[in-house]
């Protein structure tokens, strides 16, 4: 009798497990690929399956440049993952595509949201519904080679704090060869990463303008101190010559081989920069003008629920989407990629402030601003466009500034109607 009963036991608790693994519940979670990202993911995707045994995630991930026409697809084909990262200024093409649903107010408190994140993480809300919320938020700063400095004869424990100070290091860094081709910039130039943001809303500002009007629905950056700040950015190339467009293809890439002094890059790049062995760099705010006006750019990739997802799918990606945007979640995130934390409490820390790397940043983050994207792949390209065409056609700063204004407000224009 009691072999009878042990085997019934036995056999219950088989069943049993069959019936749970039966009933668990399977969700996708889809971001670019970007190492430290991915790792990052992983590691809160098994803290997440700790805390949920009955939730299983399944990463996804594609190239940055192949992103968004893989969830397009996904969408066509029915088959989008339940949860998805995206860049801030893709939501308006993303909730118009219908590729999202609006969080639930009941399970994420709109009130709650605007008391414990930074004020940026409205740029995800629209008619006062909020369609994801992030994990991190990034800003600016001026990274630099330590021993470049050291070798050009600079202290490297006292780095550029304005505008004529790092042309001053950039001339004393760069490195040309025998036929004038350069062999290490000073400063990298690359309007396709984060100069595009470092023009827009950091130099037109410090020369006097403001880039945009009326809630980022009017271009405002063609005129005299649009002008100057893009003939400061290019004159980096033609007058100062400390730097050049398409070194080593990247910015990014050029600093992290040691072939350029200093570089304007986010704190996303914390994670890579801080894996190279026997590299030693540094942090500091983006450079002030004379004047010691500061300016910076914040951003930051949210999660979303994807349109469509309901009963326990949808449950479960609340559930994910919640333990993801947690401090506990941040903190994880901190440490492995290098983005600060989206919400103010685990972000503020005394420790954090003190931090020489991550300090920069968060001083950043208190006279940022965050540009209000329609379309933030064509945006860029306009950028792009326009410094090409100064620097590899010739054409006049001014002309070139124009129809870059005029390229912009249609997209802009054209979004709206």
């Amino acid at each position: 009798m009691r072999k009878y009963l042990a085997l019934a036991a036995v056999a219950a608790g088989i069943w049993g497990a069959g019936a749970s693994q039966a009933h668990a519940v399977e969700i996708e979670y889809w971001q670019y690929l970007f190492d430290s990202r991915v790792t990052a993911m992983n590691k809160l995707i098994d803290r997440f399956e700790e805390l949920n045994p009955d939730i299983t995630v399944k990463q996804t991930t594609f190239p940055y440049a192949d992103y968004q026409t893989r969830l397009v697809a996904a969408k066509a084909a029915g088959k989008s993952p339940e949860v998805m990262q995206l860049f801030y200024g893709w939501l308006d093409k993303f909730a118009s595509g219908k590729l999202l649903q609006p969080l639930s107010e009941d399970v994420f408190p709109s009130a709650e949201i605007e008391k414990d994140f930074f004020p940026i993480v409205t740029a995800m809300k629209r008619d006062g519904k909020y369609y994801g919320l992030p994990t991190a938020v990034r800003s600016l700063a001026l990274f630099y080679n330590k021993k470049l400095f050291k070798e050009a004869g600079l202290d490297p424990e006292n780095p550029p704090q304005t505008l004529d100070d790092m042309i001053k290091a950039a001339k004393a860094t760069v490195k040309q060869d025998g036929s004038g081709n350069m062999i290490s910039a000073g400063i990298t130039l690359d309007m396709a990463g984060q100069d595009q943001h470092w023009w827009r809303e950091v130099l037109v500002r410090q020369f006097g303008g403001d880039p945009y009007k009326d809630d980022y629905t009017k271009v405002n950056y063609n005129d005299d101190a649009g002008l100057k700040a893009l003939k400061f950015y290019t004159g980096l190339q033609t007058d100062e010559k400390v730097g050049k467009v398409g070194f080593m293809d990247e910015g990014q890439a050029a600093f992290r081989a040691g072939l350029a002094a200093m570089t304007i890059d986010g704190t996303f790049r914390l994670g890579a920069f801080s894996s190279i062995k026997n590299f030693d760099w540094g942090v500091t705010e983006l450079p002030a003008n004379a004047d010691g006006l500061r300016s910076n750019y914040a951003s930051y990739f949210a999660n979303g629920i994807a349109a469509g997802v309901e009963g326990e799918k949808l449950e479960a990606a609340e559930k994910f989407l919640k333990f993801v945007s947690s401090k506990e979640a941040m903190d994880i995130w901190l440490k492995t990629v290098g983005e600060l934390p989206a919400r103010r409490e685990a972000a503020m820390t005394d420790e954090n402030l003190k931090d020489p790397i991550y300090g920069p940043f968060l001083k950043g983050l208190d006279y940022a601003h965050t540009t209000m994207f329609v379309d933030e792949s064509a945006q860029r390209q306009v950028s792009i466009d326009m410094v090409n065409r100064v620097l590899l056609q010739d054409q006049a700063p001014d002309e070139s500034l124009k129809q870059a204004a005029d390229a912009e407000q249609a997209i802009i224009d054209k979004a709206k109607k």
